[in-house]
């Protein structure tokens, strides 16, 4: 799955809200695949300019911020691989829960298990993301997210069958 491109004309998003189960379901997919791009620039554009952020203990505000935490994150978050599933959504609201796997620069690989709660603007743009993230270090013979770099490939499992 792609992600959309942002509309030169209106810097509409799509899916916009309010949320369908199906549109809910596309903007989590959507969301997944860019973060599966590793490139922080690209990713910030899907929120607002004004955009509030939650990340464990850090508090962002702005598309700026938000690349630079980024391009930090995967600095130091090595072989980034990322699968999100709807859990909730209401309106301009949608909930996420994710596993990512990452290795650190000596080697440690690990699975990062958390939450996310959304909101948008009509446009379609997250004004603000909460997110609570815990790390379990793992072996590397316990990793279940294999797949080249870039989008999980649509016929890689998901969490619920991969018992996350």
């Amino acid at each position: 799955m792609t992600v959309p491109e942002e509309n030169p004309v209106t810097d509409q998003r799509p899916p916009v809200p309010p949320f369908t189960e199906e549109t809910a379901r596309r903007k989590v997919r959507a969301a997944e695949d860019a973060w599966n791009t590793r490139d922080p620039q690209r990713v910030a554009l899907a929120y607002t300019p004004d955009s509030r952020w939650r990340n464990r203990a850090e508090f962002l505000t702005g598309r700026e911020r938000i690349a630079d935490f980024l391009t930090r994150k995967w600095q130091r978050e090595l072989d980034y691989r990322l699968v999100k599933e709807l859990w909730a959504y209401d309106g301009d609201r949608i909930a996420v829960r994710f596993a990512y796997e990452w290795h650190d620069d000596a080697g440690q690989w690990y699975r990062s298990y958390g939450n996310e709660n959304w909101e948008f603007d009509p446009d379609g743009l997250m004004a603000r993301r909460l997110a609570c993230i815990n790390d379990l270090p793992i072996a590397p013979g316990e990793r279940l997210l294999h797949w080249p770099a870039g989008p999980r490939p649509d016929g890689h499992p998901g969490l619920t069958e991969l018992g996350l």
